[in-house]
């Protein structure tokens, strides 16, 4: 029996995407834990067994009920020119980052992307508009993100599972210089939120604004008590 495959992103756009959640994108998130060095400093996660639980609670809790189902709807806003819209989401995130460090954080990495896409696109009449709209706002990273995928033609499902990758790698380097685990710890736990991260991306896809939410409220205890910490490597 012959099965049919899905049709195949466009290597331009699946490229894109790659670019998009790589580690080398010029916006600075290596700087950031989100909360994880501050767990390992209060919170007692002292082992790989219980970064990865941690790491898998942040995905599925924050993560996909939050930021993901969030740029879900602002692909959507961006594609279709809805500049209310982007607006809105914009405002949500800025409104939701309950510390000081987390609402820098998504304002630094948004700003870098804004400029990022500013260079990369300056010949680019038909996204130029937009671009200087995100510049405009104040940019907030999640936002700015999914403008940076509309242009490809990714479904949303496949701008979430990018941008959700970027995240894991992220917070695996940050687990990695926080405390004493090894490059193949690393690895083990970052295969097990890749496992993870399809089913947070069909979660957050299919959540509405009404349902989308950012209740995390010890993350946002760590995140205040991180930025009074003696010794810390990170700024969130």
């Amino acid at each position: 029996m012959r099965l049919d495959r899905p049709t195949p992103l466009p290597a331009a756009s699946f490229l894109q995407l790659m670019w998009l959640a790589s580690p080398a994108l010029p916006v600075g998130g290596f700087s950031y834990s989100e909360g994880l060095e501050s767990a390992i400093e209060n919170a007692g996660l002292a082992s790989e067994a219980a970064v990865g639980d941690w790491l898998l609670d942040q995905l599925h809790i924050t993560q996909a009920r939050g930021d993901m189902a969030l740029i879900a709807k602002a692909v959507g806003a961006w594609r279709r020119g809805d500049m209310v819209h982007v607006k809105e989401l914009n405002d949500w995130v800025l409104h939701t980052r309950e510390t000081s460090e987390l609402r820098l954080q998504t304002e630094q990495m948004g700003r870098s992307l804004a400029e990022w896409l500013r260079n990369q696109y300056q010949g680019d009449e038909a996204l130029m508009p937009a671009v200087r709209h995100l510049a405009a706002l104040p940019p907030t990273y999640p936002v700015a993100f999914a403008l940076a995928a509309s242009p490809t033609q990714a479904s949303v499902r496949e701008v979430l599972l990018a941008y959700a990758f970027g995240w894991a790698e992220n917070m695996v380097q940050a687990a990695l210089k926080s405390m004493q685990l090894g490059q193949s710890a690393g690895q083990r736990i970052l295969a097990r939120l890749a496992a993870a991260i399809p089913l947070a991306a069909d979660h957050a896809a299919g959540l509405m604004d009404s349902e989308r939410q950012a209740f995390s409220p010890m993350l946002a205890i760590l995140s205040a008590q991180h930025e009074v910490q003696y010794s810390r490597l990170f700024r969130s």
